[in-house]
């Protein structure tokens, strides 16, 4: 049960970071905002893996190619596009675009490691990419090939795609996971240090953005990584790795909460998508010739370190 209450809490933690976050990009920019958080963060997480995982530093970083190669990819790139889309476009449709993220795994996996991918996986990324597509253009799908999309949809797309990227160049990592989000966090902090400085970055002057940067920093960024990780103990991750689910869940309820508007187009395809995303991941049933439970099966393919799964969030 504690583990159960720990996934749900980190799930809400890293909702927040769309609702805050979009709050926060209208003042700072995306850069200042990805640079403030992880610098206020990495400290933290470097004294958290180090209490929690007790990781060999020497044999860690042995591994900085590509830590410092998922850095980019998830930890700075997904973030950056993440936090520019929310400019240009609201949280809830952001998180439901986000929702298509296993089905583009699926396809990922098949295309760059000739992994198999089956018919549902096929069926359920064409699902998905119909509810990407109703969401993107608030249900004129015609208009996709007649009028300029939103350009913070599109953004969105790409952080998918390369948060897709960012899990398969991850996968077999022998790198704990609080430990290498700790350090692809100094990475991005140490990396985006000179942009941010020449450009003049600063504390925020509103106290309310203030609090917005210092809430990610905790909570999406450490908080939701204690919680998830501590959960991954008693849960298995493939079973942890449905709960992610709850980011879009909650993304959407705190928005309408606080009086943001849900479209018809964006229900309908966010349920799509999630249909989709069933689909893309599901197993069929094995015939079971003895009575009793048969052998666990995983999903078609592993999706990705999930201890090290909200990075991006």
């Amino acid at each position: 049960m504690k583990a159960t209450i720990a996934l749900v809490l980190a799930t809400l933690m890293w909702a927040g970071n769309y609702i805050v976050g979009s709050l926060a990009v209208e003042t700072i920019s995306p850069v200042d905002l990805t640079w403030l958080r992880w610098s206020l963060a990495c400290v933290p997480l470097l004294i958290l893996a180090q209490v929690v995982e007790k990781p060999r530093w020497g044999q860690v970083l042995q591994h900085w190619p590509r830590l410092l190669l998922l850095a980019g990819l998830g930890v700075g790139g997904y973030n950056l596009l993440l936090y520019t889309a929310l400019q240009y476009t609201s949280p809830q449709s952001a998180s439901l675009i986000n929702a298509a993220n296993p089905a583009v795994m699926v396809v990922l996996a098949a295309v760059l490691l000739r992994e198999r991918i089956s018919w549902r996986g096929i069926a359920g990324l064409l699902l998905g990419l119909v509810g990407v597509v109703l969401i993107i253009t608030n249900g004129a799908l015609a208009s996709v090939f007649t009028r300029s999309l939103n350009t913070g949809d599109l953004l969105m797309v790409a952080a998918i795609v390369v948060w897709s990227l960012y899990t398969i160049v991850g996968r077999g990592l022998a790198v704990p996971p609080i430990t290498a989000t700790a350090v692809q966090g100094t990475f991005v902090a140490v990396l985006l240090a000179p942009v941010a400085l020449l450009g003049g970055t600063s504390w925020p002057a509103d106290a309310a953005i203030g609090w917005a940067v210092i809430f990610i920093a905790i909570f999406p960024s450490i908080g939701s990584y204690v919680l998830w990780n501590s959960a991954l103990k008693r849960i298995p991750p493939g079973r942890a790795g449905l709960f992610l689910n709850l980011i879009t869940v909650f993304t959407v309820i705190i928005a309408v909460v606080l009086g943001a508007q849900l479209s018809t187009p964006q229900v309908v395809g966010g349920v799509i998508v999630f249909a989709g995303v069933a689909l893309s991941t599901m197993r069929p049933a094995r015939r079971q010739t003895v009575p009793g439970p048969g052998p666990e099966s995983g999903p078609a393919i592993d999706h990705g370190p999930s201890d090290r799964a909200r990075a991006r969030q």
